[in-house]
């Protein structure tokens, strides 16, 4: 006598739920697979065009360096270090310019921002000269700077604040502004202060436009430390970028903007831990659900 099991629809459900899951999940490592693929290939297909074209003679290495002479200099630098010290030594200068600016203008832009946001007598009072000095070349300001602080770190860091403020104060700005004016009104009703209000409702709202910017902030307070190095400096990466040019150096050029390259991607990465932490409130969106890179 045979007998049969019935299935519970819960059951069902369930295998079915499982089933779902894995099949995203190998969706997922397989996109993570062909996004790496695809990266690898890229940087395959121009370095090694690069080193051909070179190598042959179609693109001249004096003036564009080649990958080979790259790695070798690169190397070199590491090793042997520079005129000006080791090379470990000029990139830590470097990046503490860069790190102190980019606290410094990050703070001062989300503080300024803030509070222009929320009044809009300080913004009237305040806005034109914030544009005004927005406005002026960033070399020049970092020519003024190294007259008036020398060619020590100060004007390298205060360079690098400028450039770091003005992008998160105009993100912080917008943020506030865009703030849901019924959510204010609903907590001013309930009794919350000033203080309570930007803590608990402006500053978590515009969260997210202020981190965004904090991703193109730390390359260009990057920039700000290198144009300042350039400019006049007794260590850092923009002076080794500087003495290599005026060597004909290509190789140390670009060895140099690898390595500040690296430096950023790094920042980046931990931008990017940050923002997930502090906005781990916020739903996912459609590519960050869907992609795991």
């Amino acid at each position: 006598m045979s007998t049969t099991s019935a299935v519970s629809p819960d059951s069902v459900r369930g295998r079915a739920h499982l089933s779902a899951g894995a099949a995203a999940k190998r969706a997922r490592r397989r996109r993570v697979a062909l996004v790496w693929a695809g990266r690898v290939g890229l940087a395959v297909l121009v370095i090694g065009g690069w080193q051909a074209f070179t190598t042959w003679g179609i693109v001249d290495p004096f003036f564009f360096g080649q990958p080979s002479g790259i790695a070798r200099r690169l190397a070199d630098l590491f090793q042997h270090g520079t005129e000006f010290g080791s090379f470990y030594a000029n990139i830590w200068t470097t990046i503490q310019e860069a790190l102190v600016g980019f606290a410094v203008g990050a703070v001062a832009g989300v503080v300024f921002g803030v509070a222009l946001g929320q009044s809009r007598f300080l913004a009237d009072v305040l806005g034109p000269y914030i544009k005004m000095v927005n406005a002026i070349p960033r070399i020049v300001l970092g020519s003024i700077f190294i007259v008036a602080f020398g060619i020590g770190v100060l004007p390298k860091i205060l360079l690098a604040a400028v450039l770091v403020f003005f992008i998160v104060f105009f993100n912080a700005f917008q943020g506030v502004r865009e703030v849901d004016r019924n959510i204010l009104a609903n907590a001013t009703v309930l009794g919350a202060s000033q203080l309570q209000i930007i803590r608990h409702v402006t500053v978590p709202s515009a969260l997210t436009w202020i981190i965004a910017s904090l991703h193109s902030a730390f390359g260009f307070a990057i920039v700000g430390a290198l144009v300042g190095e350039v400019l006049g400096a007794q260590s850092g990466l923009g002076l080794v970028i500087k003495t290599a040019q005026n060597n004909f150096d290509p190789n140390g050029v670009f060895a140099t903007m690898l390595v500040i390259s690296v430096i950023v991607l790094g920042a980046e990465w931990v931008i990017g831990k940050l923002e997930r932490r502090l906005l781990s409130w916020r739903p996912p969106a459609p590519s960050e659900a869907s992609s795991a890179l």
